[in-house]
């Protein structure tokens, strides 16, 4: 089930809430039980078998941080430590197990020349994303910055809630520890949870679903060996980068309003990437969750930059061909990966430099630099096969020849759409609302504009979707 569905907005979510707000807000573990079926129910709607993978993984999280925590107060740190390395055996095996199996066996085929036949193991949705989640809460155990839970429920609901269960943004137990034994959900908060959900699911429908078909149009003609030339190339790329981008943050938008409404705070995910001037600066604005948890768990262990550059070099290289990797098991993903450390390892040892000396006046510069990158970044992600991918940048930077007529044809029938992705990708709207806000003769008439303009999104959202509009679901491969 995904957010974007009408089971989910018609259904599962006013039966949910209906549940949830008919228990008095005193009686939180209460709450928590609805919560944690509620969220199993969501989880399993399409392949119930999963829910067995995502339980292994809950009791073994549960058991382990418990025996963690055991052993730290009683200072036999081995022990601790002993159990720690089993939790990440555990969770990494899981992992490993159901998303790179196959990926292992096609790799030892196409190197060998061996025909050892795939598994064909379909991946849970959202195991990347449980997993990691799952193993932060009992590394912070380990650290001593958070006790063991000894409720089980209320473990078993932090893992598996199901506003934030399938793609994040990645929630650390720290983080929502005291919400989940005291929370409140007032009018006030509601309601912005309820307009913070609109705006995602707008996001979503509205620009994600139409670039997506875009897209798909495009990568289509490479993939069967037509020729649509380099600036249809481009165009197909752009479209790529702002649906990934609404898709992404559009359902971040939804699971940290559906977390308003439930009485959870969730941390920004994502702080308008596309505004950035350097490669270094889009990582800390794009999936944030997921780059502060590398941070905290892979590169700080390492020893991120306290030993000097060469080592903070490969332990740079080391957190991005990781990073590639968490995204998907096929090549192109581990290339993507390369492609972005390779970046900053240049942006750490002398891009940064040169683009620190740019005058201010020519600030575009450094975005057009930013964005050549990312773009072109986003095509090495999206296409897992790397004969289509090389004949797809080779056409962008002219290798082929050219189609003005179709060119044409996109350019116009995309216009408004693209140009309602730009503006919606920069922050715009609170340049404008805090703007207003000083005046407070307008606050009245602000607060009224802002409410018809997000029931006029929604009721567009909703006839998109009724239509049974395209709404693809880009995150089966996390």
């Amino acid at each position: 089930m995904v957010f974007s569905s009408s089971v989910f907005l018609f259904a599962f979510l006013p039966l949910t809430l209906l549940v949830y707000f008919l228990i008095p807000a005193g009686f939180v573990m209460a709450r928590n039980t609805a919560l944690l079926i509620a969220s199993l129910i969501f989880y399993g709607w399409g392949e119930p078998k999963y829910i067995i993978v995502m339980f292994v993984s809950i009791i073994a999280n549960y058991v382990l941080a418990l025996m963690i925590d055991k052993y730290n107060n009683s200072n036999n740190k081995s022990m601790a430590k002993a159990m720690l390395v089993v939790d990440v055996a555990v969770n990494l095996g899981l992992l490993g197990f159901f998303k790179y199996t196959d990926f292992l066996i096609d790799t030892v085929n196409g190197i060998t020349g061996a025909d050892f036949d795939l598994l064909e193991i379909a991946l849970p949705i959202g195991i990347s994303f449980y997993t990691f989640q799952a193993m932060s809460y009992v590394i912070d155990v380990y650290r001593g910055k958070v006790e063991g839970q000894k409720n089980f429920i209320v473990l078993a609901a932090y893992i598996t809630l199901f506003p934030q269960l399938i793609a994040g943004p990645i929630v650390r137990y720290s983080d929502v520890e005291k919400q989940m034994k005291k929370r409140t959900s007032d009018k006030e908060r509601i309601s912005v949870g309820i307009r913070r959900f609109i705006i995602g699911l707008s996001k979503k429908i509205l620009i994600a679903n139409q670039m997506a078909v875009i897209w798909d149009e495009i990568y289509a003609m490479v993939a069967q060996g037509d020729d649509p030339g380099a600036a249809l190339c481009w165009i197909g790329a752009v479209a790529f980068t702002f649906q990934i981008y609404f898709d992404f943050s559009g359902y971040s938008d939804m699971a940290i309003g559906l977390g308003k409404i439930l009485g959870f705070d969730y941390l920004e995910n994502f702080n308008y990437p596309y505004i950035s001037a350097s490669i270094t600066e889009f990582w800390r604005r794009w999936h944030m969750s997921l780059s502060s948890w590398f941070k905290e768990y892979v590169y700080i262990p390492l020893g991120g930059n306290r030993k000097g550059l060469p080592r903070q070099l490969i332990n740079i290289a080391i957190v991005w061909a990781l990073t590639g990797l968490w995204h998907g098991a096929s090549w192109n993903f581990v290339l993507w990966g390369v492609y972005y450390g390779v970046l900053l390892i240049a942006e750490k040892l002398f891009l940064l430099n040169i683009l620190e000396k740019i005058p201010s006046k020519l600030g575009f510069i450094r975005h057009i630099y930013t964005m050549f990158f990312v773009i072109l970044g986003w095509v090495i992600f999206n296409i897992t096969d790397f004969s289509v991918l090389g004949n797809y940048i080779a056409l962008m930077f002219g290798a082929g020849g050219s189609s003005p007529e179709l060119t044409m044809y996109y350019a116009k029938s995309a216009a408004v759409l693209m140009a309602a992705a730009v503006i919606a990708s920069l922050p715009v709207a609170g340049y404008i609302s805090k703007k207003l806000d000083k005046n407070l003769m307008f606050y009245t008439t602000k607060d009224m504009a802002e409410t018809f303009v997000l029931l006029i999104l929604l009721l567009m959202s909703i006839a998109f979707l009724v239509s049974g509009s395209y709404n693809p679901f880009l995150y089966f491969r996390f």
